[in-house]
């Protein structure tokens, strides 16, 4: 049997505010708190340190953007570095004049930038009008080997594709992590909102049984928009063993930090009793790149 590896892994689900400032001081705290409950890699939700402004087409949200590596990705590494864990922060990306990503830096445990993954899927939804303010990003599935283990990053959107959980996988993620902002319509949330939510979980923690993983999903909370309308973060933030058991669970409308320790040397047990990776049929997959096989 493998031997353990066993790490502490946090998430922090927040409630944002029009301030950035103060959005940047609630996750710094919420890393803080990760950290002194034993937290070696920690996640923060996506878009952190705004409001989730894609609700709307405002130019004047462009303003919101900076660089990555960056100020803010400076003193997350600062962070890191001070408190010895791992963080993985969502972040607007300015690339360059009119050139914007919807983008996550990764942090080491001694405070290094080891790279970025820039959102490969863009929705462009009801309140989610990504495609306004984001390109699709255009450095592939990642996986960044830090202190702790191997962590691939998707973000939001990206977590109802199996391709995505597939490829980020078969470069050696051990851990799956989804910074996220999800929640309901309130005009929609009686009829359809209990179906929403668990294809939400289902989807993701599919891919960590699929892929023989854990996954980490990292949403905020609260009421943003349009008082009469706009979105209702669902929080429920979790964190799911390769079986796709969910270990530990956020409420619905609460910040809140959990730390849980998971076994890294459980992945070669559970890989070689269930061996989807062993049996998998690359030879007849090559049509998986097409749009659609109508024929």
């Amino acid at each position: 049997m493998s031997s353990k590896r066993v790490i502490n892994v946090g998430l922090v689900q927040m409630r944002c505010t029009a301030d950035p400032d103060e959005n940047m001081a609630r996750a710094v705290a919420g890393v803080r708190e990760a950290a002194a409950a034993g937290a070696q890699v920690v996640c923060l939700p996506e878009l952190f340190r705004s409001l989730y402004f894609c609700q709307s087409e405002e130019h004047a949200n462009f303003g919101l953007a900076e660089p990555v590596p960056g100020p803010s990705s400076d003193a997350m590494g600062a962070l890191a570095r001070e408190l010895g864990v791992v963080i993985i922060a969502s972040l607007f990306e300015k690339r360059a004049e009119g050139l914007y990503h919807n983008t996550a830096a990764v942090l080491d445990a001694d405070g290094r930038y080891l790279g970025k993954y820039r959102k490969m899927h863009i929705p462009d939804d009801p309140l989610f009008y990504e495609k306004f303010y984001f390109t699709p990003g255009d450095l592939g599935f990642k996986v960044f080997p830090t202190r702790y283990g191997k962590l691939g990053v998707l973000i939001c959107w990206d977590q109802w594709y199996p391709e995505g959980a597939r490829l980020t996988a078969l470069r050696g993620a051990e851990i799956l992590f989804y910074p996220t902002a999800i929640g309901w319509h309130p005009s929609e949330k009686a009829a359809y909102g209990v179906a929403q939510h668990q294809s939400w979980e289902l989807i993701q923690r599919s891919h960590g049984v699929a892929n023989g993983c854990y996954v980490v999903s990292v949403n905020r909370t609260g009421h943003e928009g349009d008082p009469a309308g706009g979105i209702e973060f669902w929080g429920q933030s979790f964190i799911s063993d390769p079986q796709g058991t969910i270990l530990a669970k956020a409420p619905v409308d609460e910040p809140a930090v959990l730390v849980q320790p998971i076994d890294l040397g459980a992945l070669d047990v559970q890989r070689t009793h269930w061996p989807f990776l062993r049996d998998r049929r690359i030879d007849a997959y090559g049509e998986i790149t097409r749009r659609f096989i109508d024929e």
